[in-house]
C-alpha cells in the first residue's frame, strides 16, 4: 500500500472542483453583509429589526433543510448528483436574489441559497473523503476548509470593489437613490455567478464517489475510478475492503431505524457532539459580532473595520497550518490543542474585559483565538465526520450532523446577545471557555485517531468488526 503510486493530479482536480462547493458556502454565507445596508433601504427596512433580521437569518434556515435533505440525497442519488443540485441551487439562488424587486422573493431566493449550503457542507467533505487515499485524506477534506475561508475573503473584497464610497453629507432620500442602493447590491449577489457557473461545469465532469458506486452494485465503475487514483492492486483492495463493509447487507435503501444499532449509535454520538461542539466554541461570534467585540474593547468602527481584515488573513494562513499537519500530527491531537487552547484564551480574553483592558491585548487574544480555531476545530471537524461514520450510512449520519451543526450555530447567534446583556462580555467568554474544557474532555475520552487508515479500516476499528 505504502509503494502506491498515486494520480495525485486528478485526485487534486477532483478535490478542488468538489471544494468549490465550499467556497460557495463561505461566498453565499457572507455576501449579504456588505450588500445589507443598501438592499434594507431598497426594500425599506432600515427600521424594521425584525424584517432585517429574517433578512440576514433566513438562509440559515435553508441550511438546515438542506443538512437533512443531503443524506436522503447522497444515498438514492448519489454525491456527485446531489452536488449538482447544490451548484443549481446557488445559481439560481444569486441570480434571483439580485433580480428581484420584491422583499418575499428577496427571501425565497436567500432560502435556496441556504439549501445549496447545507447540501454543499454535508456533501463536499464527504465526496472528498471518499475518493482520497488515506495517506493524503486530512489534508484534501481540510482543502474544503480552505475553499470556505477564501470564499469568505471574496466576498468581502467583492463587496468592496462593486461598492460605491458614500460621502456622510449625503441626506438619507439622496442615498436610496445612488447607484449602491439601486444596483450596487444586485451585483454582489450576481457577482456569485461566475463560481456557481464553475462548479457546477466542474460537477458534470467529476466521476461519482467509488464507495456510492460499490454500494449499489457498480463495481465496474468504481473499479475504473480507483484505477485511474491509484491503478489496479489499489483499486482491488479499496473494492474488497468497501464489499467487506457491506457483505452482510443487500439492502439499498437506508433507513432512519439502522443509525440504532448499537455499532452504529455510538459513532453518530460523537459526530454529532463534535458538530455541535466546532460551533458552540463560541469562535464564530467573533466574525457576526464584531462590533460588538471590537467596540467593547474601545475601538472605532474604522479600527473594527481594519481589525476584520487581520483576523480574515489570520484564518486563511492557519487554514495552510492545518493542510500542513492533519496527516502528520493527526487529528485527534489538533482538536485537543484547538479546545484546550481556546480555552485558555477564551478565560485570558473574559479577564482582559472583567479588568478593564483595552486595545491591542484584546486583539492579540481574538488574533490568537481565530488561528488555534483555525487550524483545529474549523478544518478538523468536517475530516473527521467525513471518515468516522460506516460505508452504508455515511450520507444519511453525515447530513443529521451537519444539521446538529446548523442548529447549533442557530443557536450561538441567538444566544450571544442575551449571554452577553445578562453576564457582560466577559462572562460570556468565561462560558465559552468552560464549554471548550468539556469539548477537550470529550475528544481526550471519546475521539479516536483516525489518520492513515482507510474508511474501511476506520470503519471496522469502530464497530468492533474484523
Amino acid at each position: 500500500m505504502n509503494s502506491t503510486k498515486y494520480n495525485f493530479t486528478y485526485i487534486l482536480f477532483l478535490a478542488l472542483a468538489t471544494a468549490m462547493g465550499g467556497f460557495l458556502f463561505g461566498y453565499d454565507w457572507v455576501v449579504i453583509g456588505g450588500a445589507k445596508p443598501f438592499y434594507e433601504l431598497y426594500f425599506g427596512i432600515s427600521e424594521m429589526p425584525s424584517w432585517q433580521g429574517w433578512a440576514m437569518s433566513s438562509a440559515l434556515i435553508g441550511c438546515v433543510f438542506g443538512a437533512v435533505l443531503s443524506g436522503i440525497l447522497a444515498d438514492r442519488w448519489g454525491r456527485k448528483n446531489a452536488l449538482i443540485l447544490a451548484a443549481a441551487l446557488f445559481i439560481v439562488s444569486a441570480y434571483g436574489t439580485g433580480y428581484t424587486d420584491q422583499f418575499s422573493n428577496f427571501i425565497l431566493y436567500r432560502l435556496l441559497g441556504g439549501l445549496g449550503i447545507g447540501l454543499a457542507s454535508t456533501l463536499s467533505p464527504m465526496y472528498i473523503a471518499e475518493i482520497s487515499p488515506a495517506k493524503y485524506r486530512g489534508r484534501l477534506v481540510a482543502i474544503n476548509q480552505l475553499t470556505i475561508v477564501i470564499g469568505i475573503l471574496c466576498a468581502q473584497i467583492a463587496n468592496w470593489v462593486i461598492a460605491d464610497s458614500i460621502p456622510t453629507t449625503l441626506r438619507a432620500d439622496e442615498i436610496l437613490a445612488s447607484w449602491n442602493t439601486q444596483t450596487g447590491w444586485r451585483w454582489m449577489f450576481w457577482a456569485e455567478l461566475i463560481p456557481a457557473g464553475l462548479f457546477f461545469i466542474l460537477m458534470l465532469l467529476v466521476p461519482k464517489s467509488p464507495r456510492f458506486l460499490v454500494k449499489m452494485g457498480k463495481i465496474d465503475k468504481a473499479m475504473a475510478v480507483l484505477e485511474k487514483i491509484g491503478g489496479k492492486p489499489y483499486a482491488a483492495l479499496e473494492i474488497r475492503n468497501m464489499q467487506r463493509t457491506l457483505k452482510n447487507d443487500s439492502r439499498k435503501r437506508i433507513s432512519y431505524a439502522e443509525l440504532k444499532d448499537p455499532k452504529v449509535f455510538p459513532i453518530l454520538v460523537i459526530g454529532i457532539v463534535i458538530a455541535v461542539f466546532q460551533q458552540w466554541s463560541g469562535i464564530n461570534i467573533i466574525f457576526n459580532y464584531a462590533e460588538e467585540i471590537f467596540t467593547a474593547a474601545g475601538y472605532s468602527v474604522g479600527d473594527m473595520l481594519f481589525n476584520i481584515i487581520i483576523t480574515g488573513s489570520v484564518n486563511l494562513i492557519f487554514t495552510f497550518v492545518a493542510m500542513r499537519t492533519v496527516d502528520s500530527w493527526g487529528r485527534r491531537k489538533l482538536m485537543l490543542i484547538g479546545s484546550i487552547g481556546l480555552a485558555v484564551v477564551y478565560a485570558l480574553l473574559g479577564s482582559a474585559y472583567y479588568f478593564g483592558f483595552s486595545g491591542w491585548p484584546v486583539l492579540v487574544l481574538v488574533i490568537t483565538a481565530i488561528a488555534i480555531y483555525a487550524m483545529s476545530l474549523a478544518p478538523l471537524t468536517w475530516v473527521v465526520l467525513s471518515e468516522i461514520f460506516p460505508n452504508r450510512l455515511r450520507g444519511v449520519a453525515m447530513s443529521i450532523a451537519t444539521f446538529s451543526l446548523w442548529v447549533a450555530s442557530f443557536v450561538l447567534t441567538f444566544t450571544f446577545p442575551i449571554l452577553n446583556k445578562t453576564l457582560g462580555s466577559y462572562g460570556t467568554f468565561w462560558v465559552y471557555s468552560l464549554i471548550c474544557l468539556i469539548g477537550f474532555v470529550f475528544i481526550k475520552t471519546k475521539l479516536p485517531e483516525t489518520k492513515g487508515k482507510s474508511l474501511e479500516e476506520i470503519e471496522f476499528g469502530l464497530t468492533n468488526e474484523k
